[in-house]
């Protein structure tokens, strides 16, 4: 078999390498992460501590040179690795589709169950990346799985990403990617009231802000659930885990705060409730939610808050929290037990919240 010349060499070394990792035996693994990790009583997982370890500092950086273009580029460069231990999934049909988008048609991939029956539930999910880093194609392994084990289809969107196009382009987007989607569920082979909002991280941020403005307003279409992985809720304040989870864990603070000023321009209210939705009223439709955050997250407490809001409004919230792993570990799936186990919890709670 001819070799992929697409992906470097360096990479392809790294990729096998994680993948070998996470099918070592669970004491040899944890002999090979190095010391444990233990923040606040909470020891961090084998498998985040073998990735960090096995990654370094530069690989591992979100922000390169403090560019937007290196550093999508440096992310796409590590997406084989994020693959590297999975397994065909033919149990899923996969197809290229275009969404009416706020100024623009937005690509997407519908991703299909061969359990699928008839009109299916779907979830319109938007990827994490600070809203300046990400992609659909980074994240098609997550697309897969997610529609292999909720057994319903899972509409991936791209949507515009700052600097080119900052706030409010993403949640224009984003909105109107979910308007579309029930517009032409029968199209999409999906029912129309069974569509679901999610994504993780800026994706998960993008998901509750269409859900509330959906539910606030007089006509239109509401989700019936929300299905939120370690969201940002408020980018005006920072909460205590901010301090301290803001160093070594994968997101940092400064992270945060670049990926926070390329997608805000100056001037913007960082109240305002499509920036921060922990700032705004909770509509009377707001949809059931399952919330999940991270231990080791920075933004743990905001999503934990958010949750909280939610839940004293009367919205019927799932809240979980997975202590032990750090932000952003969706894309992880394939890369250790413990990520697969937290992420297939989730997909189940998926399955759940379609029916």
């Amino acid at each position: 078999m001819a070799r992929d010349t697409s992906v470097p060499m360096g990479v392809r070394a790294q990729e096998v390498m994680v993948g070998l990792l996470g099918r070592l035996p669970d004491r040899v693994r944890s002999a090979l992460a190095g010391p444990e990790i233990i923040v606040d009583g909470e020891a961090l997982a084998v498998d985040v501590r073998l990735l960090i370890r096995s990654l370094g500092d530069k690989e591992s950086a979100l922000v390169v040179e403090d560019s937007p273009e290196l550093s999508r580029a440096a992310l796409e460069r590590n997406a084989p690795m994020l693959r590297a231990g999975r397994r065909p999934t033919p149990a899923v049909t996969v197809s290229e589709v275009c969404l009416k988008g706020g100024q623009n048609a937005l690509e997407a991939t519908l991703y299909e169950s061969s359990s699928c029956s008839g009109a299916s539930g779907a979830l319109v999910f938007f990827h994490g990346g600070g809203w300046v880093i990400g992609s659909r194609a980074g994240y098609d392994h997550v697309g897969r799985f997610l529609a292999e084990h909720s057994g319903h289809r899972v509409l991936s969107v791209d949507y515009r990403l700052a600097p080119e196009d900052p706030f409010p382009a993403a949640v224009d987007d984003a909105l109107a990617a979910f308007d579309d989607t029930v517009a032409r569920a029968e199209e999409f082979g999906i029912a129309p009231d069974r569509v679901v909002v999610g994504g993780d991280s800026a994706g998960a941020t993008l998901a509750a802000v269409t859900a509330r403005r959906a539910a606030g307003r007089k006509h239109g279409p509401v989700p019936a659930g929300q299905w939120l992985l370690y969201p940002a809720t408020d980018l005006a304040n920072r909460h205590p885990s901010r301090d301290t989870y803001g160093e070594g864990f994968l997101l940092t603070d400064d992270d945060i705060l670049w990926f926070y000023d390329h997608y805000l321009p100056p001037g913007v209210d960082r109240t305002d409730p499509d920036v921060s939705v922990l700032h705004g009223e909770v509509a009377p439709d707001t949809p059931p939610t399952h919330l999940v955050t991270a231990g080791f997250d920075p933004l743990r407490d905001e999503g934990e808050s958010y949750a909280d809001k939610l839940r004293s409004a009367g919205v019927p919230v799932t809240a979980v929290r997975e202590a032990d792993l750090p932000h952003g570990f969706l894309p992880f799936v394939h890369l250790g037990p413990r990520f697969n186990e937290a992420v297939t919890a989730s997909a189940h709670a998926l399955r759940r919240m379609l029916g």
